[in-house]
């Protein structure tokens, strides 16, 4: 299981779990999980593009979820927010499906990229897994605070001069890319439950947002690493053991939070970054 075959797996699990942590928690905050589920799922239209070309699937992937992120936030601007990410959704999953239609070897890699892949995880691939998850940190980093706000107070964001529309569109920008290089390792479909299930269990432990964010990433690691030791020794799916797990942590939050009485206010959330 440590083994010098298994390294590349380790490294990839690693960086997919901190990047999911970090964004997770953004993405429940803002009531973005559609999206998060939408934007990984559509962009496996684009991995089945850029087979078609002969090119990385990573290409097709971060275009793609770029566009779906872009068309998310285009379309907001004239209709709600669920329906404009169903539309998108809907939009690039027909074109999904146009490509694999084209394809008659596609199927192997198209069963990976939908479920995950974890073990096939070649070095060439650690790289710009490493460089798209350094870039997304990056990014929410540096505008921690001005999304937080927006996050939680969205109202009292924009009186104090913070673009709710930029900041949706940054965000949205950034998820795109978390999940362009999350999809192979554990697939467009399963990717959800990592982003979402730590970062909802984190939130139900406490409202203090730096600290919410850690244990989202903690979560998130012990949820991937324990995923890949079971997968491993079981030859069952990785997907199968980041789902179950990522549902038992969300359930485990959320007994603690009702035991506690902890209501999870945003106001509070937000009002403690602030000081």
């Amino acid at each position: 299981m440590f083994s010098s075959f298994m390294l590349n797996t380790w490294f990839a699990g690693t960086a997919v779990a901190v990047i999911a942590g970090v964004t997770g928690f953004f993405a429940v905050l803002r009531g973005s999980t559609f999206a998060a589920h939408a934007i990984p799922n559509g962009a496996f239209a684009g991995a089945a593009g850029a087979a078609l070309l002969g090119l990385n699937p990573f290409v097709g992937l971060a275009v793609f979820s770029a566009a779906g992120a872009l068309g998310i936030a285009g379309l907001s601007r004239r209709a709600r927010s669920d329906v404009a990410t169903a539309l998108t959704f809907v939009l690039m999953l027909g074109v999904g499906a146009l490509f694999v239609s084209w394809s008659t070897q596609y199927a192997q890699e198209a069963y990976s990229l939908l479920f995950g892949e974890v073990f096939g995880i070649s070095a060439s691939e650690v790289l710009p897994i490493a460089i798209l998850g350094a870039v997304s940190v990056a990014v929410i980093v540096f505008m921690f605070r001005p999304l937080l706000l927006s996050s939680a107070l969205p109202e009292v964001a924009e009186a104090r001069g913070v673009p709710p529309r930029r900041m949706e569109l940054v965000f949205l920008l950034v998820m795109a890319l978390a999940t362009s290089m999350t999809v192979p390792v554990v697939g467009a479909l399963l990717m959800f439950s990592l982003m979402i299930g730590p970062a909802a269990a984190a939130r139900s432990l406490t409202a203090r947002p730096g600290l919410a964010i850690a244990l989202s990433v903690v979560i998130a690691l012990v949820t991937v690493w324990a995923a890949i030791a079971a997968s491993y020794q079981s030859n069952w799916p990785l997907g199968f053991f980041v789902g179950v797990i990522g549902a038992a942590f969300f359930l485990a939050g959320q007994a603690w939070s009702w035991g506690r009485g902890k209501s999870g206010n945003t106001f509070r959330l937000a009002a403690r970054s602030l000081r």
